[in-house]
């Protein structure tokens, strides 16, 4: 199987660039034509063919693409690949808003290609391990699950097109898309309300920026849900985001420090307590798969432990409660 790269505006993706060549696959090619820092940045580490037009990563012999565009262009790439037959992974989010939704979700509904997007968290041990443990009845019923998703801005360092709603997404679209697809995995259901709010505290030179977002949801089988997320880690952090998730059951409680604790260890942490245990540190287990191989098994026609609907159902809560949020305005 060969692969090529069209837009490399994150470096995300080249968490699909490196699982493909461990793999064995070759990449014929990787096209950016705005973020050259980058893409020489990412061509270079790993030794790929920059090219300066689209046609060739679509050549016949290539099977999939990956993508990181500017995240309101990467539909367009999409429907491409489509129209040429290639299966595409994508990192976060899809789209910008309902109308690409919709292309997004008929793309999906036609079959004709594999769409995959890079929801690693479901992939990292702490959270896989988690995963099992809800599932095994280690903390009995689940009473609620809280995200705190805090990140670094750098302003600086970042393109314009980041502080754009219109091409980002924003903050509820581009950063809660991995947090609604993990309470959908870890609860095993569907969103039935959501409510949320979006605040604008710094930088009024670019009005559509918000940086810090609360939503809160209720599941239809009773587990209410909190996420939050800001821009604002301080640039002395030790980490880009101080990350955390809660899970509260009713045998117990557990706690994943997602970028570690520098008072105890730079891995991320499993802990939890419970009336009959003591604060433990959890074991981690790894994932049989990582996903990149979860994503190829699905092209193949086998069972992805991330399927369309998965996607699709994160995707549109994000747009929802973009829609629907209160947004309030201190600059």
């Amino acid at each position: 199987m060969k692969f090529s790269v069209i837009g490399c505006q994150h470096p995300h993706i080249s968490i699909f660039i490196k699982e493909m060549l461990d793999l064995g696959y070759e990449c014929v090619g990787i096209y950016e034509p705005e973020n050259r820092s980058l893409v020489e940045t990412i061509a270079g580490q790993y030794r790929l063919k920059i090219v300066d037009k689209i046609d060739p990563l679509l050549e016949e012999s290539v099977d999939v693409v990956g993508c990181a565009s500017i995240n309101n262009d990467k539909i367009t790439i999409i429907e491409l690949c489509e129209q040429y037959g290639k299966h595409i992974m994508i990192d976060k989010p899809a789209v910008t808003n309902r109308k690409d939704f919709e292309r997004l979700k008929a793309v999906a509904e036609r079959g004709k290609i594999q769409i995959g997007m890079l929801l690693t968290e479901r992939f990292r041990p702490s959270i896989y391990t988690l995963k099992k443990r809800i599932d095994d009845g280690d903390l009995g019923e689940i009473v609620s699950i809280s995200m705190r998703k805090p990140h670094q801005l750098n302003p600086a360092k970042r393109p314009l097109w980041h502080f754009s709603r219109e091409q980002s997404g924003g903050i509820i679209i581009d950063l809660f898309v991995h947090d609604i697809d993990l309470l959908r995995w870890l609860s095993s259901d569907e969103i039935v309300t959501l409510s949320c709010h979006a605040a604008k505290n710094i930088l009024p030179e670019y009005p559509s920026f918000y940086d810090a977002a609360g939503l809160q949801l209720v599941m239809n089988n009773g587990v209410i849900a909190q996420l939050y997320a800001d821009w604002h880690t301080p640039d002395k952090s030790w980490t880009w985001g101080d990350c955390r998730l809660y899970v509260v059951g009713t045998k117990g409680v557990a706690e994943i420090r997602l970028e570690g604790d520098p008072f105890i260890a730079e891995e991320d942490l499993l802990i939890e307590v419970s009336d009959k245990k003591e604060l433990t540190k959890i074991t981690k287990i790894n994932p049989s798969v990582t996903i990149t191989e979860d994503f190829l098994s699905r092209i193949r026609g086998d069972q992805g432990l991330i399927e369309h609907e998965d996607l699709l159902a994160a995707t549109e809560a994000t747009i929802k409660a973009d829609e629907e949020a209160c947004k309030v305005n201190r600059t």
